[in-house]
């Protein structure tokens, strides 16, 4: 069996372990005669996979008690609706907007109350987290940022300072990549397919209190109401059972492999490597401010659309696959989620070297 070094930004690169153990389990399930795919979400079998699931995520998180796991669907575009639909309670809440999907969450608020304008750094194109203000207003309902922009590649390293207003954070393309202080946010919520799981699965960790009202506007969609949601333990209607099922066992895979502290220092350690390159080389360049480097999502580029394509062309030769950079923005992306190993980044390095001999002006 040939894999290739997959560099996708989503759906991702999953860890070979889980790979192996979904295909032995494929037909039937721990002696069931049957495979996840068919089982009843309602099955006593079932509900032991997904509380084992929800279970494992709150220890590799660490996860509060008081905050609720809620297994939904819709990816992020749903939360950018379902969050001001359950928590803009006085219509107004802030966001920084760091990047494309911080923006379109932002784009989304609007249309449910005031979204005020905390941040931006659109007019440098992206290419940093702009700088938090010192304070905000005490009545706004929350304050939203995406800590790491998957188009872009930025990360935030540190959060704004909100006082009581609760933080909500999409954490998408960074969920699991290192440790997180879920006791410091409201809400986070992450889609699975960067380093959780198939796509479709998204995972919302939200404080009880926040939600024990029910949602902020009486038109919020039954699907959407987290309390609701809360109240049937994510199952009002079928849920992703297969990729919740997948997501657990990476949950455990992180686990069995030291925990979220090993995979952020095996991550940074990855990425590095690129970024070491990119500072030295002469024909790439990173394309985001050095403080704010993604651990995630290494963006870069050559300045000519030509090079891009070719080396973009040319890695496919070599196995190297899905480094194009998003529509958005060109150039190359290189995500190094967990499953992604080292052995991967460095074929990737010795790809870039080979290319930038051959193109050495």
């Amino acid at each position: 069996m040939t894999r290739v070094h997959n560099f996708s930004a989503g759906p991702a690169a999953l860890p070979v372990p889980v790979l192996e153990q979904c295909a032995r389990e494929m037909l039937d399930y721990q002696g069931s005669g049957m495979s996840v795919m068919e089982m009843s979400h309602r099955s006593a079998l079932y509900q032991s996979i997904f509380d084992d699931a929800e279970a494992t995520l709150r220890r590799v998180m660490g996860i509060p008690d008081g905050y609720r796991v809620l297994f939904l669907q819709g990816g992020a575009w749903l939360q950018f609706a379902g969050i001001p639909l359950n928590l803009m309670r006085h219509r107004r809440a802030g966001y920084v907007v760091s990047g494309n999907w911080s923006r379109s969450a932002y784009g989304e608020a609007c249309r449910y109350g005031e979204a005020e304008l905390l941040a931006s750094s659109e007019d440098t194109g992206f290419d940093r987290v702009p700088a938090f203000p010192t304070s905000v207003h005490q009545d706004l309902d929350y304050v939203y940022v995406c800590q790491n922009e998957t188009v872009f590649g930025t990360m935030m390293r540190t959060l704004p300072q909100t006082g009581d207003v609760p933080l909500v954070a999409d954490v998408s393309s960074c969920f699991l990549s290192q440790p997180l202080d879920v006791g410091r946010f409201g809400l986070v919520y992450a889609g699975a397919q960067k380093n959780a799981g198939p796509a479709g699965t998204t995972i919302v960790i939200v404080r009880d209190d926040l939600i024990q009202k029910g949602p902020a506007i009486d038109a919020c969609p039954t699907y959407l109401n987290y309390r609701v949601q809360a109240a049937r333990g994510s199952m009002l209607n079928t849920p992703n059972c297969w990729g919740i099922y997948v997501s657990g066992k990476v949950f455990h895979w992180v686990e069995d492999e030291g925990g979220l502290a090993a995979m952020e220092r095996r991550n940074w350690e990855k990425v590095n490597l690129l970024y070491d390159y990119l500072d030295q080389s002469a024909l790439f360049r990173g394309t985001v401010r050095r403080e704010d480097r993604s651990i995630s999502n290494v963006c870069f580029g050559t300045g000519s659309q030509e090079l891009d394509n070719a080396f973009v062309e040319g890695a496919a030769e070599r196995g190297i696959v899905n480094v194009k950079g998003h529509r958005l923005v060109g150039g190359m992306r290189a995500s190094c989620y967990n499953a992604v190993s080292r052995e991967s980044v460095e074929a990737l390095l010795a790809y870039m070297g080979d290319f930038e001999a051959a193109h050495a002006a």
